[in-house]
Parts: C-alpha cells; sequence; structure tokens
C-alpha cells in the first residue's frame, strides 16, 4: 500500500485511550487528517499526547462516540468521510478488573466490536482495518512467543478479547476482510495512565507514599516506548500483509521488580523506601515475551527509545505536570 501518498483522512477509534491518543499525535507529525472517536470526553491536556504541543493545526476532529451505542452515528461519520485506512484501539481494558464484571468486558470486547466489524465489512472504501489487540490473547507464555491463532486466555479480559480477534480471523477467511493486528508488548510513555507500573512509580517516589509490588515484582515483561510503537503500527498498516498479526516488542526483557529498581536509582532512592510488597493478582500470567522478528524482518522496522531513556522521558513529564497529576485519581476507576 505504501506509495508515498498520505490519505486524506484517517479514522482512530479509542482515540482517548493512551495508545490512541500517541498514535493521533504521530499521524499529525506526518501530517495526517485525522478523525478521533472515543466514548469519553477529552481529558485534561495532560493526558491527551495529541494535545502536549497546544496544538493541532486543524488537522484534527473529536467524536464523543461510544460503540456500545453509537454505531449508526459512526457509520453515517464513516459514510461522509470515506477513510481508506481505520484503526480501533477501542476496548474495555484491565485485567483484574474484569474479574468483578466480565459481561462488561465481554459487551464492548466481543458483542460490539463484532457489530462494528460487521458493518465494516461491507464498506468498499475501506482498504485497511488496523485491529490493536493484545498479548494476553495468550495466556501464560513460555519462553518468547512468534505470531499465532493459538490462544490460551486466563482472564476474562483476555478471553473477550481472544474472542473479538477470532472474530476477524473468520472474517477475513470468509470476507477477505482487509484485517491487520498489532500486538504490542507492554507500552509506556508521557501521558500514559497514571495508574500503570511507571508513571505510578514515579509519583510515588515524587509524593513519598508506598508503592505496591504485587507478587514482589518478580513477572517479567518486554516494556517499550510508545514513539516505537506508534511508528511501528503506521509501518503495519502501510506495508503489513492483510490477515497477518505483528508483534510490537523489544528484544529484551525485564521484571516488573527489576523495573522499578531502575526508576529508583534513576529519582535517586532507596528501593526498599519505596516499595511495599503485596500479594499477586488472580489471572496475572507470569511473562509476556513476543517475538518481533517478523516484524524486523519483513517490514525492516526497529525500536529506538532505550528503556532508561525512556524513563528518563516520562520522568520529565511527570516533573513538568507533577502539580496537576498528583490531584488526579492514582487508580483505575471503572466505567461500564
Amino acid at each position: 500500500m505504501s506509495d508515498g501518498n498520505l490519505p486524506s483522512v484517517v479514522v482512530v477509534i479509542g482515540s482517548n485511550s493512551f495508545s490512541g491518543a500517541s498514535f493521533v499525535r504521530y499521524l499529525l507529525s506526518l501530517g495526517v487528517r485525522v478523525l478521533g472517536v472515543s466514548r469519553s470526553p477529552e481529558y485534561h491536556p495532560v493526558l491527551l499526547p495529541y494535545l502536549f504541543d497546544d496544538e493541532t493545526h486543524g488537522q484534527f476532529d473529536f467524536y464523543q462516540y461510544d460503540i456500545n451505542h453509537h454505531l449508526y452515528e459512526i457509520e453515517t461519520l464513516l459514510d461522509a468521510k470515506k477513510p481508506r485506512l481505520v484503526f480501533n484501539f477501542a476496548a474495555q481494558s484491565m485485567v483484574a478488573q474484569s474479574w468483578d464484571y466480565p459481561e462488561h468486558w465481554y459487551q464492548t470486547n466481543v458483542v460490539a466490536t463484532a457489530k462494528l466489524h460487521e458493518m465494516l465489512r461491507n464498506k468498499d472504501y475501506l482498504d485497511r482495518y488496523i485491529h490493536i489487540s493484545t498479548p494476553e490473547v495468550y495466556g501464560n507464555l513460555s519462553g518468547y512467543v512468534s505470531e499465532n491463532r493459538n490462544y490460551l486466555p486466563s482472564t476474562p479480559y483476555a478471553i473477550s478479547r481472544a474472542a473479538g480477534d477470532m472474530n476477524l480471523h473468520a472474517y477475513f477467511d470468509a470476507y477477505g476482510f482487509p484485517v491487520l493486528f498489532t500486538r504490542a508488548a507492554n507500552v509506556y510513555g508521557p501521558g500514559q495512565q497514571l495508574y500503570r507500573i511507571i508513571p505510578k512509580t514515579i509519583l510515588s517516589i515524587r509524593s513519598g507514599q508506598k508503592l505496591p509490588l504485587h507478587g514482589g515484582g518478580y513477572s517479567e515483561r518486554s516494556f517499550i516506548h510508545i514513539d516505537d510503537v506508534s511508528r511501528a503500527t503506521w509501518k503495519i498498516a502501510q506495508d503489513g500483509k492483510l490477515g497477518e498479526v505483528y508483534h510490537i516488542a523489544t528484544e529484551s526483557s525485564i521484571t516488573i521488580r527489576e523495573l522499578v529498581g531502575s526508576i529508583c536509582q534513576e529519582l535517586g532512592v532507596e528501593f526498599a523506601q519505596v516499595i511495599e510488597e503485596t500479594g499477586e493478582r488472580r489471572g496475572k500470567d507470569a511473562a509476556y515475551l513476543l517475538d518481533s522478528s517478523k516484524l524486523r524482518q519483513n517490514l525492516r522496522w526497529s525500536n529506538e527509545v532505550a528503556l532508561q531513556d525512556g524513563i528518563r522521558d516520562v520522568v520529565q513529564w511527570v516533573d513538568k505536570n507533577y502539580d496537576v497529576l498528583k490531584n488526579m485519581p492514582w487508580s483505575y476507576h471503572h466505567k461500564p
């Protein structure tokens, strides 16, 4: 698809999510006109990366539509603008909390998403639909995992996302629906929700509060800066093979404990003074180690932001906006 020409307009569903808003910022930096769709009103600018630069140069329009309740309005918008590319970041997220109201996760990530796919498959102007998935669908991983359809989800959140992905696999096989899947490792960066481990650790240190470390922090993860993820997502949209899944990850991993220790070292505090060990969360998988060689070899992508540099990036964002961030909720608040 890559021909050097930018599309006239791109639609980003879930544009208020951290990954979605960061991707919008990246598209705007390329000069792409973007229509953002999200169920919530736009947040404070400190939590919307596309507003970090104070303006969007008239290239961004926001629509407060929920895929659960406003599918007609979304369809009307799409039919009017006829985007060749649609990116879907929208999902009911959070793993541990999905055990409390699993039906909410299934409603958004399975039922509403399936209705969206059914609507989109009849649009002849759509060239590519990029579905932002999650490695949670694989369950508890052992070693590095390659892209495949062998799902073994272990939480209501993961089950709901796997079901949505499987629906798209069926649509590709039956209808040739122009889907591409991305699955990124643990993303981070400026503007991330404050309950995520990196911003929460920094805020805990700056405020002198204890940081709960679930299970002692021995689960292993691969953390990747959101700027690298946004570049990869656009690369996949341009040059990826339809129907394929692409992993976006670094080639290194770290335990949560080591990550927190690295942040403590960066900020000059003792690890033991910061953390408070707690019990492990239900259904938490021990590792997410994604083999990203397919993306690296086939599409010639590589990550550029080293973890320590990325941590400094988030520290600078927190310190710059601390007076605002310290008064915002640091925990997840569920919305059905």
